[in-house]
């Protein structure tokens, strides 16, 4: 099991600069009002697909061997890896595959189908999306590109947290959304790199507690049936993912459902971004911890705004 190093991301940053966006970093003053303390915002919801997957499916994509290429990707992904994938394969001439649950956001789907991928429909289940992606493989020779298991998506997600504290060098915290923990990972490598003090956190919906529970305990965890509306943090930390994120990440927060469609309002409303609920974790995160963070320097990766503008979480307003 190789784990990527620091030297890996900039390897990435530098493979990757041509394709993908360097994204803004954003402030605040009324979240600094509520929060108590002073936001700094890594905007990957406005990376192209609108998610920072795009960032590693690209590096993945720009490794391949020529007989890859020839032979296409496959992958497994409820949406933001599976457009970012897509879109980095076939924007080069490469065939993709993409699995993706039939519960997957109808706007992830029309976007996947957008960028040219074939699509094979599947069951929510990491069993069911992993026996489909076997069978792409069997019939095409197809080179999976896991969505955070890969040694390569993880250096190129490792790439935001670089152009975060190139731009912003002395934050206090850095806080990202976990599911798979390949953004998370990759944040980890870099800010222990670039800021060895920083605090890193981790996360996650109360509901998707998996990589919670497994820091906590020490002991990579099995998940629970997820349960939240963060639909980009339904799955669950993979052996490469959990050594890094143990060994680097000070700690992992949970918070409720409540909060995150609290936080995703308050982006919406004072910020004018979209931003989808994964993004609004870390935010409720900090709203909810505010003793935490009080009077700190707390740097947020905003990781996507992908939403289904039809089933928006805010309820009625007279």
């Amino acid at each position: 099991m190789f784990i990527p190093e620091f030297s890996d991301v900039i390897a990435a940053a530098e493979a990757i600069a041509p394709f993908v966006h360097r994204t803004p970093v954003m402030t605040s003053r009324q979240l600094d009002s509520i929060a108590g303390a002073h936001l700094l915002f890594k905007c990957e919801n406005f990376q192209k697909v609108g998610a920072f997957k795009f960032r590693g499916a690209t590096n993945a994509v720009l490794r391949l061997s020529d007989e890859e290429r020839r032979r296409g990707v496959v992958t497994h992904s409820s949406g933001n890896h599976a457009a970012a994938l897509a879109h980095a394969a076939v924007s080069r001439g490469v065939r993709a595959y993409i699995v993706m649950p039939s519960t997957a956001p109808e706007v992830k789907k029309r976007a996947v189908a957008g960028y040219g991928a074939e699509i094979t429909f599947c069951a929510p289940t990491a069993e069911a999306r992993e026996a489909a992606a076997a069978e792409v493989i069997r019939r095409t020779g197809a080179t999976l590109i896991h969505p955070y298991d890969n040694f390569n998506i993880i250096a190129g997600q490792g790439t935001a947290a670089l152009e975060l504290l190139t731009d912003h060098p002395s934050p206090d915290a850095v806080l990202a959304p976990v599911g798979g923990g390949g953004l998370l990972s990759g944040t980890a490598i870099s800010a222990r790199h670039l800021a060895p003090s920083i605090k890193i956190y981790g996360t996650e919906p109360i509901l998707a507690d998996d990589a919670a529970r497994s820091f906590h305990t020490r002991t990579l965890q099995p998940p629970l049936p997820p349960r939240t509306i963060a639909d980009g943090l339904l799955t669950s930390l993979s052996e490469r993912t959990y050594a890094i994120i143990s060994k680097n990440v000070d700690d992992i927060l949970t918070v409720s459902e409540e909060a995150i469609v609290e936080a995703m309002q308050l982006a919406w409303e004072r910020m004018k971004i979209i931003i989808e609920p994964s993004s609004a974790v870390p935010l409720a995160a900090v709203l909810g911890n505010k003793s935490l963070f009080a009077g700190k320097t707390v740097a947020i990766i905003i990781s996507g705004g992908n939403v289904d503008l039809t089933k928006l979480p805010f309820g009625q307003h007279a």
